[in-house]
């Protein structure tokens, strides 16, 4: 049985992947095979990949745990922390905190012949990092070659008068096989969704517990976006403080759902 990915490529359908990541969302043992269940009654040839995690969030819905929807929409929760890149620098900015990194957003700087806009700048025990946060909201783009050369490009112009280390590009769906072997040819450091293996972005994420507040499934998008225009951008911010929620001015019920839901993300 054939699924067609987001990206228009195919490839063969795999009961051991499904179960993989609704493990990751902290589902019970029980729950994951009453999921794949569903998922195989209702497959047929060339499914998109989309239309599988449809069914599993909805599997998610109606059962005992539909608060684990939550932590299953990881990457679709990346997808809507825009729609500028803005929220993403400043969520690629916290996580890094979180590893005893010292981080600034949107620096502009003068180069050796141009000035530049640099999304992220990390610095840690001595190497100073400039980090091209590269967003996107559509889950079958991929960040491309020339993105690697634009970033070393930049960098070049750069590094001298700023004291620069290395150039980093951080990216939300996947790189391009020419885009990777350019960044590690030429000394930069590159993290896609799930590259290097074990160290990828969605790894970084569920390593820190440093979750986005666009999982939140009690949330609207209005309201979500309301967070983000507001430089909120981790589920970790809301929980620690709970009385930032009186922004969006919820109702009791829904407070407390959301409050639930985040003691959820953060503890299973």
């Amino acid at each position: 049985m054939n699924i067609i990915k987001a990206d228009g490529s195919i490839e063969n359908f795999s009961e051991e992947k499904v179960l993989s990541s609704i493990k990751r969302a902290g589902v019970s043992q029980s729950l994951q095979f009453h999921v794949l269940e569903n998922v195989r009654s209702k497959l047929y040839n060339n499914i998109p990949s989309s239309e599988i995690f449809n069914l599993i969030m909805e599997s998610l819905d109606r059962s005992t745990q539909p608060i684990a929807k939550s932590k299953y929409s990881l990457k679709q929760a990346i997808m809507q922390i825009g729609p500028t890149g803005y929220p993403f620098e400043d969520f690629i900015a916290q996580v890094l905190k979180e590893q005893a990194y010292e981080t600034s957003t949107r620096q502009v700087l003068l180069g050796k012949c141009v000035q530049h806009e640099v999304d992220v700048i990390a610095i840690k025990d001595g190497q100073k990092n400039m980090i091209e946060a590269k967003y996107h909201n559509n889950p079958g783009a991929k960040t491309d070659v020339q993105v690697s050369l634009y970033v070393k490009s930049r960098f070049d112009d750069l590094k001298e008068k700023h004291s620069l280390t290395q150039a980093w590009v951080v990216t939300n769906t996947k790189a391009t096989s020419d885009a990777i072997a350019f960044a590690l040819c030429s000394g930069m450091k590159i993290i896609s969704w799930s590259y290097p293996e074990g160290e990828g972005l969605r790894d970084l994420i569920e390593r820190t517990n440093m979750h986005p507040i666009t999982m939140l499934t009690s949330l609207s998008q209005s309201q979500k976006e309301e967070l983000l225009n507001r430089h909120i951008v981790l589920c970790k911010e809301l929980r620690t403080n709970p009385d930032l929620l009186s922004l969006l001015h919820l109702k009791t019920d829904q407070r407390e759902k959301v409050i639930a839901e985040l003691h959820y993300i953060h503890n299973s």
